[in-house]
């Protein structure tokens, strides 16, 4: 997908203007940039990143996935140096090695980074490393740079969604193609992400304190940087494109790598690692002192199966999924949590008795198993054993009735049988989530739906109108809305909602056509 080369570079780095590469020696006495950019306007931000690159199709949202990096994530940035700090975790489906933070503590993951690495530890240590970047104010000082040096942020950023659409709407897609990964390469020229060496040190360090705090082995980032090392070592020869795009915003060397093992047996000398103590990191205290942190439980013990969901999700089809699963096993057994993939790649490719059997042994092996449970519901359901089916998922909702990824998955299967009662049946098990759910597009697809099914075409439509908004649509989300409230069975309350919409949806489709960024589909392009 070359053209994830212009969004994640014009999206992200068009907020900053090219930063120094010295090392800035003097003490920071902190910055002024959060007076430039409000809170809410840092989320604006954050949330218009999202919600472009869910447009252009390159977000990969599950409910499952999105579960366990929010709970690691969540884990991570309790202990950081701002547990108040708000943070969205999110997914991009590219299998490059790449991760970044942005406004309003957006902070997002390859799944390519998942798949080098060789635990949640290592994982984590680079999640650990963005939010450092957010809890420290680089984001915002880079930000700060740009407005002294009069780069309009907002306007960069609509003109680079703007350059995106008009070159996917005219001429060849082999030509549009080349024409966004050229401008993509020339912003990533510019650098203007590209954290001064302070800050990087800074973010290691700081990172890797929240890594031990929150019960992960601090090496682990160390061994990140080896892997990362490796494999652009493994890219040399080729083109100058392969090189991981972490590595060219984050240049690993030997001597990053000697200090973040320092900064490791310097955590476990003071008895900060693993979940302990980190008093003796606050110069302004004796070493002597202890205080006690948050302790994390650590590894969540689901690394494993959420790789090879990712693996699977990742690939570009379930039947490419599979073949990568039989040229893992010609090189070794697979292990369960890559039989769990191989069983899920067979599901998506239609080969739902194969799955079955495999998810079906794994069960055995691992009885309450959630990642295998959800498979295995989704299984019987698509073999048309639909008692079978629901049982597990009723039984599941009664175990975990707030459970999103349970819900969500339950109701997918629900809506696919596309009868009234299935929809009530969706309806309801969703209502209890609603309020906590209204940034999920995912959650708002699948409401809708199942509103739909139900008989219930005005609560369809506003969600309906919700995900359009969420997936980067806001001028389709707009026009449904005012579709909607053409119809004469509306109450009052309905009616009061839609309008309390149209009227938060419709300043941002304003700016977006005064950016002369217009929805493709509706002008039919």
């Amino acid at each position: 997908m070359p053209r994830i080369a212009l969004l994640t570079a014009a999206l992200t780095l068009s907020i900053a203007a090219p930063l120094a590469a010295q090392d800035v020696r003097l003490p920071d006495m902190g910055s002024s940039a959060g007076t430039l950019i409000s809170d809410s306007q840092q989320a604006e931000y954050g949330q218009m990143l999202l919600s472009q690159l869910r447009h252009h199709g390159y977000i990969l949202d599950d409910p499952q996935l999105d579960a366990w990096l929010r709970d690691v994530g969540i884990g991570l940035a309790a202990n950081s140096d701002r547990p108040r700090q708000s943070f969205t975790f999110f997914w991009m489906r590219d299998r490059q090695i790449n991760a970044f933070a942005t406004l309003g503590g957006y902070i997002g993951l390859n799944a390519g980074l998942v798949l080098a690495a060789e635990s949640e530890g290592q994982m984590a240590s680079v999640l650990a490393h963005e939010i450092a970047h957010v809890t420290q104010d680089h984001v915002l000082r880079s930000v700060e740079r740009a407005q002294r040096d009069s780069i309009p942020i907002l306007l960069a950023m609509l003109g680079a969604i703007a350059i995106a659409q008009s070159s996917s709407s005219g001429g060849s897609s082999d030509n549009a193609s080349m024409a966004a990964l050229a401008i993509g390469q020339g912003l990533m020229a510019q650098r203007q992400i590209n954290y001064t060496r302070s800050n990087e040190s800074e973010a290691d360090r700081i990172g890797m304190q929240a890594l031990a705090r929150s019960g992960y082995d601090p090496n682990d980032a160390a061994a990140m940087f080896q892997r990362m090392q490796s494999a652009f070592r493994a890219n040399r020869g080729g083109e100058r494109e392969r090189l991981p795009d972490y590595l060219q915003t984050h240049p690993v060397t030997t001597a990053r790598v000697a200090e973040a093992k320092q900064n490791a047996e310097r955590l476990a000398a003071r008895g900060s690692g693993f979940g302990g103590s980190l008093a003796g990191d606050n110069p302004l205290l004796p070493g002597s002192l202890r205080i006690a942190t948050t302790a994390a439980g650590g590894d969540t013990g689901q690394y494993g199966w959420a790789r090879e969901r990712l693996r699977v999700l990742s690939a570009n089809t379930p039947a490419e999924a599979v073949r990568e699963y039989r040229q893992l096993s010609s090189r070794a057994s697979l292990d369960d949590a890559q039989r769990y993939g191989l069983g899920l790649a067979r599901l998506l490719a239609g080969e739902g008795g194969a799955a079955m059997a495999e998810l079906g042994q794994l069960l055995d092996r691992h009885p309450g198993n959630l990642w295998l449970e959800l498979a295995m519901g989704e299984a019987e359901a698509r073999a048309g054993r639909h008692a079978a089916a629901s049982a597990r998922f009723d039984r599941l909702v009664e175990r975990m009735p707030r459970n999103k990824a349970v819900a969500l998955t339950y109701v997918g299967v629900l809506n696919e049988r596309a009868t009234a009662d299935a929809g009530r049946r969706a309806q309801a098990i969703l209502r209890p989530l609603l309020a906590e759910s209204g940034s999920d597009p995912v959650f708002q697809a699948r409401f809708a739906r199942a509103s739909e099914i139900a008989g219930d075409p005005v609560r369809a439509g506003e969600a309906w109108a919700e995900a359009a908004f969420l997936n980067g649509r806001p001028e389709q989300a707009l026009l449904q809305l005012n579709t909607l409230k053409q119809r004469d069975d509306l109450d009052y309350y309905a009616r009061a909602r839609i309008d309390a919409r149209i009227a938060s949806i419709t300043p941002t489709v304003l700016e977006l056509r005064r950016q002369g960024v217009r929805d493709e589909v509706l002008r039919g392009g």
